[in-house]
């Protein structure tokens, strides 16, 4: 009998822990893959636009996060705490290159359109590139000639994707419920994992979802 589990992965490409559960939850796949290479994935990334009333233009990062945060002391200490859990998964945020907070709602219909074109490894690859655009080049993903390039680098046509690129601001409604406890969250089959957790614990959540769905 095949297993199948559903995994939804409820994120903004803004939120630094969001691509550091991406890098803890392909360590917890490949080791589910070790352990029970009969278990069929179905995996969907869900964008959640967290700031859906920025600007087009977005705003200065460092001044956004000043005000967020009440300090540049507190940024220092926050920035410290995500890079050294970004590093533990072998991941390098490089803070200073990223000059702009953006408005997500593109770079969410750009990958959906992705997902809809129902080439998975497509849809991945731009989903690692867009975090890697973002954290790792500091390129602003409100651009919508940023997104194209990426876009096209990822084997995607302008055709394809052109009028998800809109740089008006317009928000981001997903298609499917996007209800959640904050980002990253992962629902995997009837449960929910909130946050960057461990791969150790995404993957004792597939092992209790998997048991759940054969005692079903």
């Amino acid at each position: 009998m095949k297993h199948v589990l559903s995994i939804d992965v409820f994120f903004d490409f803004i939120c630094p822990w969001c691509l550091i559960g991406q890098r803890q939850l392909q360590q917890a796949l490949a080791q589910l893959r070790v352990e029970q290479p009969d278990v069929e994935v179905s995996l969907r990334w869900r964008g959640v636009q967290l700031l859906p009333d920025m600007a087009r233009t977005g705003q200065p990062f460092e001044a956004f996060y000043r005000k967020r945060l009440g300090s540049d002391e507190a940024v220092r200490q926050r920035q410290a705490q995500v890079r050294a859990a970004a590093e533990a998964v072998g991941v390098t945020i490089d803070f200073p290159r990223i000059s702009r907070m953006p408005n997500t709602a593109d770079a969410h219909r750009l990958l959906q359109r992705a997902v809809a074109l129902g080439n998975p490894e497509q849809a991945e690859a731009l989903l690692g590139q867009l975090f890697a655009a973002y954290f790792e080049q500091g390129k602003n993903l409100g651009d919508p000639i940023t997104l194209m390039q990426i876009a096209q680098a990822c084997g995607l046509s302008p055709a394809q994707v052109a009028d998800c690129l809109r740089g008006d601001a317009s928000p981001f409604i997903a298609a499917e419920d996007s209800a959640t406890n904050g980002v990253p969250c992962f629902r995997i089959n009837q449960l929910q994992v909130v946050g960057a957790q461990p791969a150790e614990v995404l993957l004792a959540a597939m092992h209790e979802a998997l048991a759940q769905a054969e005692l079903a």
